[in-house]
């Protein structure tokens, strides 16, 4: 509070209030917005708690059962679909529960892949994270932030089991959406490049489907984040094929145009920058997301 706020009474002690120097005009009010928020928080939590139910999961590496927080398939509503394939939702987000963490151990990876781990993969979780794992106790309902750390431990585990490329570059496609939720615009990129990076390897070297996109919508994905990370090149490519590829949808097709159309009219306003990638990147990179994950966990 200010000086000139706290003299606002200073001459009224000669009619018996000398004890209202420092009064806050508007402590009130503040307290009240405080309070509202506060009671609006504790309200959408408990919303969200009545959309979840809990999924009774066996770890696949150390045998442990535990429960995982699942949303009901009734509880989401879809609000509109970005077009790198991200959906918005409303109501509670799926996005923030897609991973299955075993507290005891460590192993974490999207729900979809976590009970596919083969013996040896088993072996490098045990040495590569359940030896530095110090376990953390998640509320009932995770926001945001939660959502993007447990995707960092699924991607910790990915790197430790030499996970296919399409299962890392997927996982950093959702971390680089829940960035976007954030407003981030910096990490948003550092994890689209690295989505990309893996699945112009998945779409060369992986069968399709992968992750439910055939290899035609996979095309279209690796130009559409090409032309987000601004390689308008490599994107005009993609979204080339797309188009001329004769059994590609109408609908995927009408999509890459728009694409198109997006970088023509980019290139009008400004110069492409070109990306200056070093062929050590991708070891700092992960090297710097344990590194964050690590003194979380040492608190």
């Amino acid at each position: 509070m200010s000086n000139e706020s706290k003299n606002l009474f200073s001459d009224m002690e000669e009619l018996g209030f000398e004890d209202i120097k420092d009064l806050n005009l508007y402590q009130q009010e503040e307290e009240e917005k405080k309070e509202d928020k506060k009671t609006s928080e504790e309200a959408l939590i408990k919303k969200e708690s009545e959309l979840l139910y809990n999924k009774k999961i066996e770890c696949p590496v150390c045998g442990n059962l535990f429960s995982a927080r699942a949303v009901k398939i009734s509880a989401p509503r879809i609000v509109k679909k970005d077009s790198d394939l991200f959906i918005r939702y409303s109501n509670i987000n799926p996005y923030f529960y897609d991973v299955w963490l075993c507290n005891s151990c460590g192993y974490a990876a999207m729900k979809k892949d976590f009970p596919n781990i083969k013996d040896y993969q088993i072996e490098n979780v045990k040495k590569q994270i359940t030896s530095r794992w110090k376990g953390k106790i998640y509320p009932q309902v995770y926001d945001v932030n939660i959502a993007i750390e447990r995707y960092k431990l699924s991607l910790l585990n990915y790197v430790a089991i030499n996970a296919k490329y399409s299962s890392k570059a997927m996982n950093c496609l959702k971390i680089a959406w829940m960035y976007r939720l954030k407003g981030d615009e910096s990490n948003e990129m550092q994890f689209l490049k690295q989505a990309l990076e893996g699945l112009e390897h998945a779409y060369s070297e992986e069968n399709f489907p992968i992750y439910g996109m055939d290899r035609f919508t996979t095309m279209y994905l690796i130009g559409e984040l090409s032309r987000r990370v601004g390689d308008f090149d490599k994107a005009m490519q993609w979204f080339s094929k797309v188009i001329t590829t004769p059994s590609v949808s109408p609908k995927l097709k009408d999509l890459a145009r728009d694409q198109k159309d997006l970088i023509k009219e980019a290139k009008k306003d400004e110069p492409i920058v070109e990306e200056n990638n070093n062929s050590n990147k991708k070891t700092g990179f992960f090297k710097s997301l344990f590194k964050g994950l690590k003194s979380n966990h040492q608190k």
